[in-house]
């Protein structure tokens, strides 16, 4: 049997403290403040670059004069900070000492729509960097990334350049602080490049601090601030009227019920912890781990119960058997690994800087979740058919259409599921760039909502009321009372017909009654034939469960 936690005060007491405590722990991970330590350059064409960042960033509303060190409300900027770049011992030794300028290495701010005017296409030559044959035209200097300044397609202020320079023989050049003003909506990038292939082996340590009007928050994450607080109003909503329902009906509650305020809870502390988590980056421009942590957990933890919950509910738990016998076991072992594996995913994508995909690494992590996603689902379908096979058998009306209906809403999920899947894997493929980074939030909204949905269908099929038999296990024959005044008794020889004009030739009282009185007398022959073949069936089907 499968036994989900029961709420109880002084557990409640003791998470809600360990939460207060995390909040005020002041470890923190990096997200809008980019830092970097002894980051490698890679070789593109004849460059070497290192990948500085990338967001999403709003133009600045207030155009008063940023100082380099303040930060101005309604101002949105990219500040370097300690940026230290160190070049090989070898490469330094090699230089005159009394020579000021001896290595290069250059900070480029990009928009994604001026991409174009960075290298030599218009020049058809496919170099990043000048070489003596282009600057014979006068077009670029030696040394330096190749920039378009007329290019048609760029923006108006066109691609940023911040040149360091090496001096004598040093190891060490610090770039001066200073803060980039944005004076366009864009999706940014950030790189730090260098042409001298002496330079090699050059690294760079530091931090970039980004910002957009309102605050650290990146572009593409925003809005998710305002609907991470919306939904956890929307389930404090439901969960306030399930409360009166349930302290309404409080006597007829079944153990469904308790599982189903577990997951209310679980959602409402979830995005409330993604709410203040928002809050908090959209601040300080970094992110408390453990309130990432706990936002995370809470997070997989609801997806695992609630998929659990709706696994459970399909096999008739509760309803068409007590317990789920020999399936308990796989049940829990398929929680657990997907708790895990979501946990992993959770954390590898929220405890970094946000640019940062590592493609290979997240798929590793991706693969197992949508492994198990999958199994859940045809599981979860399996065990409906099999449950609606099993009240059509046992001629349960009330049971079967309340199952009917659930099918049909699960049906329909999977559906708009399958087709927001192909719409994200769309999305995607066609914005590889981050172009549309405004629309980007409505990617993992979705999955809320459609989550919140459900839970919705499920409290309002499976609602606490002063019947609770409708849709209970009932130990005595495995079926509900109220249903017997629904159900057509099968008699050798008769039957009965209702409504439609057809008059029966016996009233429903007195059906209900033989039907009591059979498990006590003998029945005529052929009608306990049927009910001892009945009885036979269902200890055999109890045995295998």
């Amino acid at each position: 049997m499968v036994k989900f936690w029961r709420p109880n005060s002084k557990f409640s007491y003791s998470l809600a403290l360990a939460l207060c405590l995390c909040c005020f722990c002041d470890t923190r991970v990096g997200a809008s403040i980019h830092e970097y330590e002894d980051g490698v350059f890679v070789r593109r064409s004849n460059s070497y670059f290192f990948h500085g960042g990338s967001e999403g960033l709003y133009a600045s509303r207030n155009h008063d004069h940023i100082q380099e060190d303040k930060t101005v409300k309604g101002k949105s900027f990219i500040r370097f900070e300690s940026v230290i770049f160190k070049r090989p011992k070898e490469s330094a030794e090699r230089k005159n000492e009394m020579q000021q300028k001896t290595g290069l290495l250059e900070a480029l701010i990009v928009q994604v729509k001026d991409r174009d005017k960075i290298g030599g296409s218009y020049l058809n030559s496919t170099a990043i960097c000048c070489t003596p044959e282009l600057a014979n035209n006068g077009s670029c200097k030696v040394g330096e990334v190749i920039i378009h300044d007329n290019h048609p397609n760029s923006s108006q202020d066109g691609p940023r350049r911040l040149q360091t320079f090496f001096e004598g023989k040093n190891e060490v050049a610090e770039m001066v602080l200073q803060t980039v003003e944005i004076t366009r909506d864009g999706m940014y990038y950030l790189y730090f490049m260098f042409c001298d292939p002496e330079l090699l082996g050059t690294t760079i340590s530091g931090r970039t601090v980004w910002r957009n009007p309102d605050g650290y928050l990146p572009g593409k994450m925003g809005p998710l601030m305002p609907f991470s607080g919306f939904m956890s109003l929307a389930y404090l909503g439901i969960g306030l009227v399930w409360f009166l329902w349930f302290t309404r009906y409080w006597k007829d509650v079944i153990q469904l019920h308790f599982h189903i305020t577990a997951v209310i809870g679980l959602g409402m502390c979830e995005m409330a912890l993604w709410y203040f988590e928002y809050a908090n980056f959209n601040s300080n421009g970094s992110r408390p781990a453990l309130i990432t942590f706990w936002a995370v957990t809470f997070s997989v933890v609801k997806k695992t119960v609630s998929r659990l919950l709706l696994l459970v509910v399909s096999m008739g738990y509760g309803v068409v058997r007590p317990t789920l016998g020999a399936l308990t076991l796989k049940v829990r072992l398929l929680g657990v690994g997907y708790l895990l594996a979501s946990e992993a995913l959770g954390l590898f994508e929220n405890l970094r800087n946000i640019n940062d995909f590592y493609g290979k690494a997240r798929l590793v992590l991706v693969l197992p979740v949508a492994v198990l996603d999958a199994y859940f689902t045809i599981w979860i379908f399996s065990a409906l058919s099999q449950t609606l096979e099993k009240l059509q058998v046992r001629r349960s009306g009330v049971k079967f259409a309340l199952y009917q209906k659930f099918t049909n809403f699960l049906a329909a999920s999977v559906l708009v599921s399958i087709a927001w899947i192909g719409y994200e894997l769309y999305f995607n493929a066609t914005d590889p760039l981050g172009e549309l980074w405004r629309r980007a939030w409505i990617i993992p909204a979705f999955w809320s909502l459609l989550s919140y949905m459900l839970l919705i269908v499920v409290c309002v099929l499976w609602a606490p009321s002063p019947n609770p038999t409708r849709y209970s296990y009932s130990e005595e024959t495995g079926d509900d009372i109220e249903d017997q005044e629904t159900m057509i008794p099968f008699v050798a020889g008769g039957g009965v017909k209702l409504g439609g004009g057809d008059v029966a030739s016996t009233s429903m009282l007195e059906i209900i009654k033989e039907r009591k009185l059979s498990t006590a007398l003998p029945a005529p022959p052929a009608a306990s034939e049927y009910y001892v073949f009945r009885l036979g069936e269902d200890l055999e089907e109890n045995k295998r469960e």
